[in-house]
């Protein structure tokens, strides 16, 4: 069964992987692992990695995050090429004057704020899923992500391409308590509504990676 899957990195991270010694996540090994548990014809052919690249401003670890990010990617992107595809949108910074929180909300009562947001990564992840629907030839399509953004995707790709079969897997830590999104499942085939601690161990990438160059080693504090 010919599949491609599509990974919300933000949602990943942030959903599974941030404060767990897994960051150094072998992507590509992982989707292929849990798809072939749930239809063991399953083949994956390309996954697509939907991401931001960071700003170190606003990072735990300032440029050592910018640094190990593009560590990350260039380890993913060496050992798997054109197979993986990592499309970035941006991150937006502004002043923002929301109210301060109280109960009952006094909309006279503002303070400022840094407002940081992800942009264009929920709309590229929808049309690179709708586009290849219908142009791709797949068998299935596997969305890893839990963001309400993409129930209009999957809507529509079900339509269009009812013999595409549609998987959602959920970033979610094994017996965690983040909610699985009812709005992207009930437009897929099966769900699977967490990520085990033993499958991130099994798909680690090598902590030092030979190249013809130096070689790429994993960040330290990861």
């Amino acid at each position: 069964m010919e599949t491609a899957v599509y990974i919300d990195g933000y949602n990943l991270f942030y959903g599974r992987l941030r404060g767990t010694p897994y960051k150094w996540l072998d992507i590509v090994k992982l989707s292929e692992l849990i798809t072939k548990i749930q239809n063991p014809s399953s083949t994956v052919l390309t996954v697509k990695y939907f991401t931001s690249p960071i700003k170190a401003n606003f990072s735990t670890h300032g440029q050592a995050s910018v640094e190990s990010q593009n560590t990350y990617h260039r380890a993913l992107t060496y050992l798997y090429g054109s197979r993986l595809q990592i499309i970035n949108g941006y991150h937006t910074v502004e002043k923002a004057t929301p109210p301060r929180y109280k109960e009952p909300i006094d909309k006279d009562d503002r303070v400022e704020v840094w407002k940081f947001e992800e942009k264009q990564t929920d709309v590229n992840l929808a049309l690179h899923l709708y586009r290849d629907s219908i142009r791709e030839g797949l068998k299935q399509q596997v969305v890893i992500s839990n963001d309400t953004d993409l129930e209009m995707a999957l809507r529509l790709v079900k339509m269009d391409s009812p013999l595409v079969a549609m998987g959602i897997i959920i970033p979610n830590r094994e017996g965690g308590a983040r909610r699985t999104n009812k709005a992207l499942s009930i437009h897929s085939d099966w769900t699977r509504r967490e990520i085990k601690d033993s499958e991130c161990e099994t798909c680690l990438l090598p902590g030092k990676i030979p190249t013809l160059k130096r070689p790429i080693n994993k960040p330290s504090y990861w």
